[in-house]
């Protein structure tokens, strides 16, 4: 009788455990007009992984725009100068004061959903505190991406797993190992494509604005999540 309770003890615990076990990943909902999209963020990038969380927990994005918007390239956000901006006003200067160091990863790269920093000309690439970028993309040949690894990557080669996703599904190879890929969409790339194909200024600014909500997911909503990416 004492084996079978210990037994039933110690399962229960383990179960207990198991249900309060922190999630490997984590996740961000990006909702717009154009609907809601689920983003995975990334592990191998934790500098970036941390400062966007504590942003996004900070409530920093909500009422942010998408104001830099280039059909077949990406859809960028998070200036903090974009909240209440008036029409025509070109954004992309606005920053937090401070970077995060680049965390380039031979395995991250700019498919077509991934999420990425944005940045100046600084010579460490270091990112921008806040502004991010989602790529949109278009996919490439063979001959295109033989053609971008003499001109664009100073004769780097695209792994061929890379190069596979850039001729099927598409991104932006060109952007490999020059700004930091710390996450991906993993539900809604509708939306993506929605922004991306808006009426845009001669600053690539939406003609009409395109505001943003970010929220992190809590521990049951990444389960359920986890659950249906996995079938």
């Amino acid at each position: 009788m004492f084996k079978k309770l210990t037994a039933i003890l110690l399962l229960s615990l383990f179960c207990a455990s198991a249900f309060a076990a922190k999630p490997r990943n984590q996740y961000v909902r990006i909702r717009t007009d154009y609907g809601v999209c689920i983003l995975k963020l990334y592990n191998e990038t934790p500098k970036h992984r941390d400062n966007f969380i504590k942003l996004v927990k900070d409530d920093f994005y909500d009422g942010l725009l998408f104001h830099r918007v280039i059909e077949n390239f990406m859809i960028q956000g998070g200036d903090p100068d974009s909240k209440n901006a008036k029409p025509d006003v070109q954004l992309g200067e606005g920053d937090l004061g401070y970077r995060i160091d680049a965390e380039f990863n031979d395995s991250l790269f700019h498919k077509k959903g991934a999420l990425a920093a944005a940045r100046d000309d600084n010579p460490e690439k270091a990112s921008s505190a806040s502004q991010f970028y989602v790529v949109h993309g278009r996919t490439f040949t063979d001959e295109e991406l033989d053609r971008l690894e003499v001109a664009r990557l100073a004769g780097r080669k695209i792994p061929a797993e890379h190069r596979e996703y850039y001729k099927t599904i598409g991104g932006v190879p060109h952007l490999d190992q020059n700004y930091t890929v710390f996450g991906e969409v993993v539900q809604g790339i509708e939306m993506i494509d929605a922004i991306a194909a808006v009426v845009t200024d001669e600053f690539d600014r939406p003609k009409v604005d395109q505001k943003m909500e970010i929220t992190l997911l809590r521990r049951g909503e990444v389960r359920r999540l986890e659950r249906e990416l996995a079938k």
